[in-house]
């Protein structure tokens, strides 16, 4: 039975679940985090801090955090994250019932929630793949499904609850997120066990990391896998450092009205999500992530152009629709061609790479708008992705990915052998 017919597992239901109640928490979190910093400040770069402190974890631990996976039981990984990040919200809610909120505590709450994402994220990409062992259209499919949730509930819901939750009281969103991440954490523990990888020699741990990031810089077609969303995290982390103010400012849009043009994000991005099997066998996975790449740099533009709230909002949709497919299939290949013992270095590399880029792009916006204008950095940002789309489009080719699908697929067994006859029992 091929894979295209063949359902996903019992399984990744649960986890789909997990990650989907995890997912409407973190868009609560998105939208309250930095309106809850301009409840303290509308400086530019104090704004910029809360932002890039959610992801110097990767720049600090991203690589080692990856060897570390690789090491530990993934299921335990993801469940011990989603329960430590329940408890540490319960810290901002408190100062905020208290009233000693800070920037510096929000700074160091985005740190530690970033951290515990760190050691998630990258267990479950590993999680995944021997889930569903590693068949590229499965994996696909389901990447598929947890982005498509991921961004209706952290981008379509979650921000429009979030500033709703807001007006109720400064710790209810961040209890909410609490709540989510409990749930989650309930769910992962509940998922089967897989098969792990056959372990290597043990090696110091400095030793293994090297071994994962070498073997990301060596490929070109993983390279550039990797110097997509890297690049793209510094133009978006620039936009997003100074959404709130540009949307408040320029766009005449309030409290409310932000998390409605969130929402228009995710709404593209759930499109993206949906279309992107459909793009990657119309176009080829190489021509598909480069036509998405393009797609986002033009759609930023057109967000620094927007004369009013509505074409805002279209131009964040358009945007949301590329980085929706791009997410789908990028990791969907990458997923399908590293092996299972290195899938964890693979991924935090790939992932502390993208994430070691915002902060420059989270200092660069708030930079841009105190030396020039608040439209000033989404221009940059646009100019940016398009620069990288036609610097990367060799590295990502359909002739590249057909050639790594080639050589990961297993040999196909002789006609008549054992193997083969027992295939065709099954079948």
């Amino acid at each position: 039975m091929t894979s295209d017919i063949r359902k996903l597992p019992t399984g990744f239901g649960r986890l789909w679940t997990a990650q989907t109640v995890s997912s409407l928490g973190d868009g609560v979190t998105h939208a309250a985090l930095p309106l809850l910093a301009l409840t303290l400040t509308r400086d530019p770069m104090a704004l910029a801090l809360v932002t890039a402190a959610g992801t110097l974890p990767w720049l600090l631990f991203g690589v080692l955090g990856g060897a570390l996976v690789d090491r530990w039981d993934r299921r335990r990984t993801m469940w011990t994250a989603d329960m430590a990040r329940a408890l540490l919200l319960a810290i901002p809610a408190a100062a905020a019932l208290l009233d000693l909120l800070s920037i510096p505590l929000l700074a160091a709450v985005a740190f530690l929630l970033g951290l515990g994402g760190l050691f998630f994220d990258t267990a479950a990409t590993a999680y995944l793949p021997d889930l569903l062992h590693r068949d590229p259209a499965l994996l696909e499919r389901a990447n598929s499904r947890l982005r498509g949730a991921q961004t209706a509930m952290s981008g379509f819901a979650g921000p429009p609850a979030g500033s709703a939750l807001l007006t109720l009281g400064r710790a209810v969103p961040l209890l909410a997120d609490a709540v989510s991440f409990a749930l989650s954490a309930l769910l992962v523990r509940s998922l089967p066990a897989v098969p792990r990888p056959v372990p290597e020699t043990r090696e110091p741990l400095l030793r293994q990391a090297r071994a994962g990031a070498s073997y990301v810089f060596r490929d070109r077609l993983l390279l550039g896998l990797a110097l997509r969303p890297a690049v793209g995290n510094i133009a978006f982390l620039a936009v997003e450092t100074v959404l709130a103010l540009f949307a408040h400012d320029r766009l005449g849009i309030g409290t409310s009205g932000f998390g409605l043009l969130l929402t228009a994000e995710a709404t593209g991005g759930l499109l993206g999500a949906a279309i992107a099997s459909h793009l990657g066998r119309r176009l080829g996975t190489g021509t598909a992530l480069t036509c998405t790449a393009a797609v986002e740099g033009l759609a930023i533009l057109g967000l620094a152009a927007a004369p009013n709230p509505y074409a805002a909002g279209l131009a964040l949709a358009v945007c949301g629709a590329g980085m929706g497919a791009t997410m789908v299939l990028g990791p969907s290949l990458r997923q399908a061609i590293v092996p299972g013992h290195l899938m964890g270095r693979v991924a935090s590399t790939s992932r502390m790479l993208a994430m070691c880029a915002a902060p420059f792009g989270a200092f660069l916006g708030g930079w841009l708008a105190t030396a020039y204008d608040v439209r000033t950095p989404l221009y940059a940002a646009g100019f940016l992705l398009l620069t990288m789309t036609a610097v990367t489009a060799s590295m990502t080719s359909n002739r590249r990915v057909e050639a790594a699908l080639r050589a990961t697929a297993p040999e196909a067994p002789a006609p008549g052998s054992p193997v083969d006859e027992e295939a065709a029992d099954v079948r």
